[in-house]
């Protein structure tokens, strides 16, 4: 039954209404008893019963169109309630259709954009980023974080489906599903003062940091007492001063160590200015030759001071194992690096290299055998510090071996000498299998010229070996191997064969190298200072001398270095076809086609290039092994290390590399180009 508004009653209304017709139907039978009992009350009874009946049909006729009246207005009313609450929401919405077209907004979006509620435009027109690509598809929601304004908004956009409303109307057709059937709602939430509040809290995180003079002693014994504690109380200005404008508390630890604390906002404002008390400290001259640098180690992002105060320590360590005279940032394992746009400082000192061949030989009597490898793609340099390090464990009486995955051009034929003569082992040279097959528990395990995990020759024996010894001259940087349990890194040192000819002279009385072994640890030097011409000091000639008194020929070692006339032909091409860039810079390609070791010669184009009038530093790229190969040199002006660590690489300040994949040589001298015109934008170099 149908009312004048053409509505039914359902649900609990209907069940009211029927149950007051279920309760009048009991009292039929109640009249019938009454009359078994006495004839005037069963029509008493029945009349009441009429009666009853009568008004709820009177009720039920009467009180029912204007009942669902009621509710249909209450409805429309309720409907109309909803609208005003979502029109008058505290939070800004609008609704747009597939395409960005706004359909409708209410008061707080219009409050917030300063549109009238009938714009109509697409929604990219007020928020460029929020066009319809990136509107949800098949997920239900989004959150997409906007600035409009000075205001920092979170757009929460949510996927309306239409299809099942779309079906149930009765005034448009279905659209195709294909075509989609969906509109968008978009919540805009004032993140401000929460983003405020949070960059707030982070501004005031503590942060430590160490601060070490690299050569106090070296330049302090440069002058005198009087001058001395003038430079002491220089010192401490300085840094007191930087500390002061950064708001941050210092205390001196010993005579060349500091302790600051500061907050993260300082640090960022240090990082802002390149941490520019490096170049304020070197500005001190009271009569001092040797140039006063310091190193700076930060922890941050630590769970509190102790877990910081760590992370600097690494950090400082970090600073002066790449030569000094730098800033490096440790946030919670992540490193950055600033300065060191200086040389390492040669260390007049011997102590350091008599304490680590003290130490290699107690770590060499204590293993079972002994195993030396390099990086990968051994270069001479490599090979001659192993020789030394295999020479070292013969004098005590330990087996070695030299692991050596693939023997390139360059030390082929040193290789060659080397197992042909009688006074070695014909095995002395092992491949990466057999060395993982005979590392065990007491093998010592001496990795030479490299301190980066991810570029020694064989990976596996740094995880299956237990006794690690590192001997390197390059600065390191994260990827330093982790686990060693001996590191001996010294910047400032010319190649990695000085470094091992001046261990030798302290590890045995009676080591004495071989007249070849010497030749190859000679050769060794002469490759990696470009004869003595590039980061030579005097402990390099000292170590060239000891060499020479354990029988190393000059004019042997120069035979050996001697090239063949196609490598000689690459390199003048690529000399030939060098470009300038930026005026002071030399840029070429090195064909690589018919070359055995391209990565060498290009090396060696490099340094020709710095014999240009007007070149501070060249870049040669060449291809070899599916890889990019690029050498940096440099004489004095250009700190390299710097320009290549951006590009994955590193090495010294005047002599550095890099290695790239999925790239032609084309692309990497692009990329060197952008590199060098975003450090000199920012005053790096």
């Amino acid at each position: 039954m149908r009312a004048g508004t053409g509505v039914k009653y359902s649900g609990k209304l209907k069940m009211h209404w029927n149950w007051s017709v279920y309760l009048a139907l009991t009292l039929i039978p109640f009249s019938a008893s009454m009359f078994l009992i006495n004839k005037r009350a069963g029509i008493a009874a029945s009349v009441f019963t009429a009666v009853y009946f009568l008004a709820i049909l009177l009720v039920y006729v009467y009180y029912r169109p204007r009942i669902l009246r009621a509710i249909v207005r209450f409805a429309s009313r309720y409907g109309t309630v909803q609208a005003q609450v979502l029109k008058q929401l505290e939070i800004a919405a609008v609704i747009v259709d597939k395409d960005g077209n706004v359909l409708w907004m209410n008061d707080q979006m219009c409050e917030l954009t300063q549109k009238p509620a009938w714009f109509q435009r697409n929604i990219d027109t007020i928020f460029p980023d929020l066009s319809s690509e990136v509107f949800p598809d098949s997920e239900k929601f989004k959150n997409i974080e906007l600035i409009y304004e000075d205001k920092q908004l979170r757009a929460h956009l949510q996927r309306v489906p239409l299809d099942n409303l779309i079906a149930d109307s009765d005034m448009v057709e279905p659209l195709d599903p294909e075509n989609g059937s969906e509109i968008y709602v978009i919540y805009f939430v004032n993140e401000t003062e929460v983003q405020t509040l949070r960059t707030e809290n982070r501004d005031l995180r503590g942060v430590v940091a160490l601060i070490y003079l690299d050569n106090y002693d070296e330049a302090m014994d440069d002058i005198d007492e009087v001058h001395s504690s003038l430079m002491n109380v220089l010192i401490d200005r300085e840094i007191n001063k930087y500390c002061a404008a950064h708001h941050a508390l210092n205390k001196k630890l010993e005579k060349d160590k500091y302790l600051v604390v500061m907050n993260q906002k300082s640090l960022d404002q240090s990082i802002g200015d390149h941490f520019s008390v490096l170049e304020e400290v070197k500005t001190i001259h009271i009569g001092n030759e040797i140039e006063m640098t310091i190193s700076i180690g930060i922890g941050a992002g630590g769970e509190d001071y102790n877990a910081n105060y760590d992370l600097a320590h690494a950090a400082i360590e970090m600073a002066l194992g790449r030569g000094g005279d730098q800033a490096v940032v440790n946030s919670d394992g992540h490193m950055q690096f600033f300065g060191g746009k200086t040389a390492s400082g040669e260390r007049h000192t011997r102590v350091k290299a008599r304490v680590k061949g003290q130490a290699m030989r107690e770590i060499m009597e204590g293993s079972g055998k002994v195993l030396v490898m390099g990086h990968m793609l051994t270069d001479l340099d490599c090979l001659g510090a192993a020789i030394g390090i295999y020479r070292a464990a013969q004098t005590i009486g330990k087996e070695a071996w030299i692991v050596v995955g693939e023997d390139t051009q360059a030390i082929r034929e040193w290789m060659q000498l080397l197992r042909d003569s009688r006074e070695y082992d014909e095995d002395i040279f092992i491949s990466n299998e057999k060395a993982i097959e005979m590392c065990d528990s007491k093998t010592a395990l001496f990795v030479v010229d490299t301190a980066r995990g991810s570029r020694v020759e064989c990976k596996e024996l740094l995880e299956k070996s237990r006794t690690i010894v590192v001997l390197d001259h390059h600065r390191q940087n994260a990827d330093q191997i982790a686990n060693a349990s001996l590191s001996y890194i010294e910047p400032g040192a010319s190649s990695a064969s000085e470094m091992v000819a001046e261990v030798l002279q302290y590890f045995e009385e009676n080591v004495k190298l071989k007249p070849l072994e010497a030749d190859c640890m000679y050769a060794g030097i002469i490759i990696d200072t470009n004869n003595f011409v590039a980061k030579t000091g005097a402990r390099t000639f000292d170590a060239a001398a000891y060499l020479k008194r354990c029988g190393a020929d000059v004019v042997r070692v120069r035979k050996m270095l001697r090239e063949d006339m196609d490598s000689y032909k690459a390199r003048a091409e690529a000399v030939r076809h060098a470009e300038s860039f930026m005026g002071c810079y030399a840029i070429s390609i090195l064909p690589s086609a018919g070359l055995e070791s391209p990565n060498i010669i290009c090396a060696q184009a490099a340094n020709e290039l710095l014999n240009i009038v007007g070149v501070k530093a060249s870049f040669v790229v060449t291809e070899y092994e599916d890889q990019i190969f690029i050498s940096a040199r440099a004489i004095d002006e250009v700190n390299v290390q710097l320009i290549m660590e951006r590009l994955g690489g590193g090495g010294h300040m005047n002599i550095a590399g890099a290695q790239m994949i999925d790239v032609t040589c084309e692309e990497a001298v692009e990329k060197i180009k952008e590199t060098l015109i975003v450090m000199r934008q920012d005053g790096e170099i």
